[in-house]
């Protein structure tokens, strides 16, 4: 009986494998739906990953992460078998990493070895114990000489040598891994910075021109220097294509358009074309490839819109009769989100009636990111993908990055928080977010920290948009312009992405009761603005961008920290980059109708000094620059001044 179970014992499948993984790799962060979806890096910015590494009894173990390339990166043991490392991805495209832990077989030595000198003891057989692990290594590349050195000290018993910090640097990096256990890959997508960092402007094209006519491509080009000079670096347009004429709304959303209305750029398609075209009136395709090019000298890339939205004079209407849902009668299905009706706009079928996928309308899809793609666009905001199917965008977005890995895709969906997750971990590089319905502090301090905390912070990069053309603020209705100027420097400074609709520099705010909507909404007309209107805040804008591009802080958003002040009113936090000992703070004044004057508490801590140390300061608008002393301060700011403050820290050590 004891024979026969034995045997099977011996015959178990994996037996030996299981055997020698004998390392627990647990815990790994990032690590998303089990490996089911990448996590998203940058390229060239650190990367931080952290697992539980662990193993039986009193040896050591150690840990490293593995790159794509086969090389190593140590990790730095924590507390509690917590290990932690920063790696730097480079490439835009796909990647992975792996941890990989073993047995410390030379640290353990060491460890043990010293203890017992230290208590006296013979460690003569410790010294016959080195030179076999020596010996039973094979000397790493270009190295043996060093390695005949120790191997050489350990036959002669030199302790001080083999217990050096320099030997256990060299075996750190190059002894023994026994038992070396490795974990699955675990994929990422590694973006360029404009992912993760941008300044968005969105404008309407048709908007472009003398007042009371058309605007034009070329009308934008002349507008590049006011969008460049503001600082922002993406310029987003809503659709350029042909827009239907039937069932066109009218202005302010109405059933009936009037001779000369314009229609919503929304509702695509006409015999002039679909969304491979653009509107006549804005011009021809080599009009707007010059468009292109000119922004691109002006450091700005051209963002689209892609509204998978067909008026009901769209050509594929009559191209591909099956792309479309319709009615048991076999009329085509208008677009509907109950109770609004889209009157204007008919709805595409994607699966079909087998449930299986409409593929000829998602190959076509596809190929409409990858022409404007060849017209160098690279940068899609997609209108609503939270009312496509989730496989759908997975799809497409993997094969668009298969030819295009530098490809952006903001996702505009204004819905349930674990579907914008959901879009976000699909694929989508940034998101729009809730920005524009936090306004308190506490609100704001939730929010941010759930973005910046929880494990949605490894996938969905907010985009912190001021206002849309679908969104003009609550809080702006009747804050003026000092609450204006409070949302865009909080857009700015709380996310790496960050973006404005055009009006809101002028502090527009006329609104359609009840709702958070635009009267005389520029979806359904043509606006003509002064671009140097009075009470506008376009210097706020400049100094706000600015301060992003000169500091590195300002990059990763995942940096920030709030910090004490003691008004309610009053948002304080900081932008910290230790890599480049770059270090803001800002105090915000989110009540646009009355000033503060309140205490806050100057952080000595985050940079290791006591309450009453002193550190240097710069006043980050005027320039002047000065010391504080102590932790406790006070500070007064007014709305109809300058609702903000914003400071950079110089500790001890220097700074950037």
């Amino acid at each position: 009986m004891a024979a026969r179970q034995k045997a099977r014992a011996d015959s178990a499948p994996g037996l030996t494998d299981l055997a020698e993984n004998r390392v627990a790799i647990e815990a790994v962060d990032p690590l998303i739906d089990g490996r089911r979806f990448a996590a998203k890096a940058v390229e060239g910015w650190p990367f931080t990953i952290k697992a539980d590494v662990f193993g039986d009894g009193h040896e050591l173990y150690a840990a490293a992460i593995e790159l794509p390339d086969g090389s190593t990166v140590p990790m730095t043991k924590l507390v509690n078998d917590r290990w932690r490392a920063e790696v730097i991805f480079t490439g835009n495209g796909p990647s992975r990493y792996a941890i990989v832990g073993w047995r410390d077989v030379w640290g353990t030595w060491r460890r043990d070895t010293a203890k017992k000198i230290d208590a006296g003891q013979d460690v003569g057989v410790e010294m016959q114990e080195a030179q076999q692990i020596l010996e039973g290594m094979k000397a790493p590349r270009g190295m043996a000489k060093d390695h005949k050195a120790l191997v050489k000290a350990a036959r002669a018993h030199d302790a001080d040598t083999l217990l050096s910090d320099e030997t256990a640097a060299f075996m750190a990096q190059h002894g023994p891994r026994a038992n070396l256990t490795r974990s699955p890959d675990i994929p990422v997508w590694v973006d360029r910075e404009k992912a993760a960092f941008s300044a968005w402007y969105e404008l309407f094209p048709r908007s472009q021109g003398p007042e009371g006519r058309h605007g034009t491509f070329d009308g934008v080009i002349g507008q590049l220097d006011y969008v460049s000079d503001l600082g922002f670096d993406v310029l987003y347009f809503p659709p350029i294509h042909p827009i239907g004429t039937t069932n066109r709304k009218g202005k302010n959303n109405s059933l009936r358009a009037e001779p000369g209305d314009v229609g919503s750029p929304y509702a695509i398609g006409s015999p002039e074309g679909g969304m491979d075209a653009v509107h006549p009136e804005l011009g021809t395709l080599e009009d707007f490839d010059r468009l292109v090019d000119a922004a691109r000298q002006k450091g700005l890339e051209i963002a689209l819109d892609i509204a998978l939205n067909a008026s009901p004079d769209h050509p594929w209407i009559e191209e591909h009769p099956d792309w479309f849902e319709r009615r048991p009668d076999g009329t085509i299905k208008f677009a509907e989100n109950p109770p609004k009706k889209y009157e204007d706009i008919v709805n595409f079928k994607y699966y079909n009636a087998d449930g299986t996928p409409n593929t000829p309308f998602w190959k076509a899809i596809r190929d409409l990111f990858l022409f404007w793609i060849g017209h160098g666009v690279t940068i899609f905001r997609v209108d609503n993908p939270h009312t496509k199917p989730f496989p759908f965008w997975e799809w497409i977005i993997a094969d668009v990055r298969r030819s295009c890995p530098e490809a952006i895709f903001l996702s505009e969906a204004f819905t349930r928080p674990k579907l914008m997750k959901r879009l976000a971990k699909l694929g989508f590089n940034q998101s729009y977010t809730y920005y524009t319905w936090r306004n308190t502090k506490q609100d704001l301090t939730e929010y941010l920290t759930e973005l910046t905390t929880e494990e949605c912070r490894h996938y969905m990069r907010p985009n912190f948009f001021t206002n849309t053309p679908d969104i003009n603020p609550y809080f702006n209705h009747d804050s003026g312009r000092p609450g204006f100027r409070t949302r865009s420097i909080l857009a700015a400074s709380l996310s790496g992405n960050w973006g404005l609709y055009q009006g809101f520099e002028f502090c527009e705010a006329d609104w359609l009761p009840p709702k958070d909507e635009y009267r005389h909404s520029e979806k359904y007309e043509l606006k003509h603005r002064d671009l140097d209107a009075p009470g506008n805040i376009k210097d706020d804008i400049r100094l706000i961008n600015r301060i992003r591009r000169e500091n590195p802080a300002m990059k990763d958003f995942l940096n920030l920290k709030f910090f004490p002040a003691h008004d309610d009113r009053i948002l304080y936090y900081g932008r910290f980059d230790e890599r480049h000992r770059n270090y803001l703070l800002f105090h915000v004044l989110i009540d646009p109708f009355g000033g503060a004057e309140f205490d806050f508490e100057l952080p000595l801590w985050e940079f290791g000094l006591p309450d009453e140390g002193s550190i240097e300061v710069q006043d980050a608008i005027h320039g002047n620059r000065f010391t504080w002393h102590g932790k406790h301060h006070g500070l007064t700011l007014d709305p109809q001044s300058r609702p903000y403050a914003i400071w950079k820290i110089f500790p001890p050590g220097g700074a950037a």
